[in-house]
């Protein structure tokens, strides 16, 4: 699993351009299908252009003993096939993996699409992503708007280079940042928009001290999709899409401190419940997980869209249809 990564190559010709170009037509029509590009059909051209393939020169693959490496140079056709569909198939890719530990991964597709579309972007923007991955995120955002209004940072030099080599062999050049993503990217700012590609515990506060006003800022935290608009640079607000969303987290960023959570005679119904758990992530070391519980049922088994973030100056809270009402819960 520490094995050098392979130059990605469109050209290879164990890649054979028609079977991949059929793969990722097919992969479209399923992202459309899903309704993930509803709201903003023009993404759909990126998705059908920048080839994921190019970014995922191997990939690994879970099992009972760990995980496989697939890859994109495989000396066996058939191994390269099954690397070829999955690079295709609408899954997140597990692309690096140290000590056991999943550290970067390439997003699901359908998700991705989601999430670009409700970061609505429009032509001119500047656009800060934080966690680079593979680069296939950045590639589609530079398609769209151009390599110059686009910037990545990622904490981790060995996954910069790759998707700084992963862009520049699909034809593009944003600017790709090693630093603490927590910490946004100063030199570039300011920004009309910011996403994260991986889960967050708090809203970062120079993230919004970069922004222009009227920013958008969309990123996970807990288990949901949380998207804020900036007011200035020290304000913004907004709530949860319905989305769910699972990411790596974001490394260098603040660990929440709290109460350790304690879920022993929670109902089982209640545990198996998506935004159950939501809510347990939203609340974890602030609620015992009874009273989130207790909360859940007494407001009617709430959606993500009733819950929201409110950062003024250096307090961040979350809350539960009003920012000022009294279900509210502090964030790091």
């Amino acid at each position: 699993m520490g094995a050098p990564e392979p130059e990605p190559r469109l050209d290879d010709p164990r890649v054979d351009a028609d079977h991949a170009a059929a793969a990722r037509a097919a992969l479209v029509a399923e992202i459309e299908a899903s309704g993930a590009f509803d709201g903003d059909l023009s993404w759909r051209a990126e998705f059908a252009q920048v080839a994921r393939h190019v970014f995922v020169p191997y990939y690994f693959i879970g099992t009972t003993t760990g995980y496989e490496r697939l890859w994109g140079e495989d000396p066996d056709p058939e191994r390269r096939e099954r690397w070829l569909r999955g690079a295709y198939a609408d899954a997140p890719l597990a692309t690096r993996v140290r000590d056991g530990e999943l550290i970067s991964s390439s997003s699901q597709p359908s998700l991705m699409a989601k999430m670009l579309v409700e970061l609505d972007v429009r032509e001119g923007h500047a656009v800060l992503e934080i966690g680079a991955g593979t680069g296939y995120n950045a590639a589609l955002l530079a398609h769209r708007l151009g390599d110059s209004l686009v910037t990545t940072v990622d904490l981790d030099p060995e996954i910069t280079e790759a998707a700084r080599t992963h862009l520049a062999a699909a034809g593009h050049r944003p600017a790709v940042v090693t630093g603490d993503g927590a910490r946004g990217c100063p030199e570039r700012a300011p920004y009309d928009r910011i996403i994260a590609t991986c889960t967050l515990t708090t809203v970062p506060r120079p993230w919004i001290a970069q922004c222009r006003p009227g920013a958008r800022i969309l990123a996970p935290l807990a288990t949901g999709l949380i998207a804020l608009e900036v007011r200035d640079s020290g304000h913004a607000e907004g709530h949860f899409l319905h989305t769910p969303a699972y990411f790596v987290p974001l490394r260098g960023a603040e660990k929440r401190a709290g109460r350790p959570q304690h879920i022993g005679g929670l109902p089982r119904g209640a545990l198996q419940n998506e935004l159950f758990r939501f809510l347990l992530a939203l609340t974890e070391g602030v609620l015992d997980p009874h009273e989130a519980l207790a909360l859940w049922r007494r407001e009617g088994r709430p959606e993500r869209e009733r819950f929201g973030v409110t950062v003024s100056g250096q307090y961040a809270w979350a809350w539960l249809d009003d920012p000022a009402g009294p279900y509210a819960w502090p964030l790091p």
